[in-house]
């Protein structure tokens, strides 16, 4: 059963969290991921407005997004958006039906 990290982000230094977004896609890789959703258009139907970028990126299965996370790679890249570089929300959500 696929599984969606979603996540949403305010990014405060631009040049600072590139360095964090340019090593995700090799990041992903090795877990078999797809982007769906990254940056782009979006509008806020209900909640803050606090969020400017909006990603949703699909596993094939909720072990594999959880692993990508705790990954060293990603907790490596990681550290170019905190500390006031960005402010990120992340969620991993199975996608069973319910």
């Amino acid at each position: 059963m696929a599984a969606y990290w979603t996540a949403r982000s305010k990014v405060n230094d631009p040049e600072t969290y590139k360095k964090y977004t340019q090593a995700i896609p090799e990041i992903l890789k090795p877990y078999n991921a797809r982007v769906l959703a990254r940056g782009g258009r979006y509008q806020v139907m209900e909640g803050t407005d606090k969020y400017h970028r909006f990603v949703v990126i699909e596993f094939p299965d909720f072990e594999s997004a959880v692993a990508a996370y705790q990954s060293a790679e990603y907790q490596a890249a990681r550290e170019h958006r905190i500390g006031g570089v960005g402010e990120v929300e992340i969620v991993i959500v199975d996608g069973s039906p319910g």
